[in-house]
């Protein structure tokens, strides 16, 4: 049997993060990994250090919903693969699902289809949840709830930013009683103590019951806005369209995440991420992760105009030329 474990937290909550550290670990780097994003284009696995081959993603819906059956034909197509050795004999499933998913309908998929049960084992649901927005975050969205609700373990990101995380831990245990709750500073953690232990009797349960009834529970208007570039950007732009955001619609931004090219680094592209009004300092990649060299960026928000991201990125630019 093939175990597969499924990586589920709100947006920006540091899931890519996570699974970029796991699959450093020697025992997990031959892992396939299945990655789910919330709109037309896919960036998080070009950040992922793992094998081509046994990397896919599944974009443009979320995998509780839309691409739900996408993830049954490709986890059976990955094990006829894996049998004919046409990719590498890998040990495990890691699938990190988009922050707007309700892992019940994923598990029901996991579960109750006879061809993949057949050859497959759920083996944990981790969820990670933001050390900083985590509470708030659960009340305001039912997917956030659904995920910790669902968790076999919990994994607090971001705990190097937030002192205190009492009260938020209250509120993980009265939707998740008994959810072992453990730290990551920067995604660090042991995988082992995520993934190798025996699931608890109480989360399995948990997981049967959300998968005798398939049904997603989403957040009501949220739209992914994506901007694609061929031309690079000057440099001076990047700071000042993340304070623009911050400023002008921070606190309906969901996640905003993208690879920029940059006019005077044209070899080393500049990765963006932010969520809420916390907006990250530019970070710079050493190369370029793929033959794509577009500036995509991708932003997922509750009421911001869908032209607004644009226009202001393109008012700045213009600024910068004068």
């Amino acid at each position: 049997m093939i175990p597969v474990s499924v990586i589920t937290g709100f947006l920006g909550s540091g899931k890519t993060t996570l699974l970029r550290a796991v699959l450093r670990d020697p025992a997990y780097a031959g892992s396939a990994v299945i990655v789910n994003e919330w709109g037309e284009i896919g960036l998080d696995h070009e950040l992922l250090e793992t094998s081509g081959e046994t990397l896919l993603g599944l974009v443009n819906g979320c995998l509780c919903c839309a691409v739900r059956g996408d993830l049954a034909r490709t986890l059976l197509d990955l094990a006829r693969r894996r049998d004919a050795g046409t990719v590498s004999p890998y040990a495990r499933v890691l699938i990190e699902t988009s922050g707007l998913a309700d892992p019940g309908p994923i598990l029901h998929t996991l579960l109750a289809d006879p061809a993949i049960a057949e050859r497959h084992r759920v083996e944990a649901v981790v969820t990670v949840v933001d050390a900083l927005l985590g509470a708030e975050t659960i009340a305001r969205h039912p997917e956030a709830a659904q995920q910790v609700a669902l968790a076999d373990r919990i994994l607090l990101s971001k705990t190097d930013l937030s002192a205190d995380t009492t009260a938020l831990e209250a509120r993980l245990a009265a939707e998740n009683p008994g959810a072992p709750v453990l730290r990551a500073i920067h995604g660090a953690v042991a995988p082992d103590a995520l993934f190798a232990s025996a699931a608890r009797p109480e989360a399995v349960e948990a997981w049967l019951r959300a998968a005798a009834a398939p049904v997603a529970r989403h957040s009501a208007g949220v739209e992914t806005i994506t901007i694609l570039r061929d031309a690079p950007l000057p440099a001076v732009v990047l700071p000042l369209f993340l304070e623009g955001l911050a400023e002008h619609v921070g606190e309906k931004l969901l996640r905003m995440k993208g690879i920029v090219h940059v006019a005077e680094a044209p070899d080393r592209p500049a990765v963006l991420h932010g969520i809420r009004h916390v907006l990250h300092p530019v970070q710079w990649l050493d190369a370029w992760p793929s033959e794509d060299r577009r500036t995509r960026l991708v932003l997922i928000g509750q009421g911001i105009p869908r032209w607004w991201p644009l226009r202001l990125l393109e008012a700045l630019e213009s600024e910068a030329g004068r």
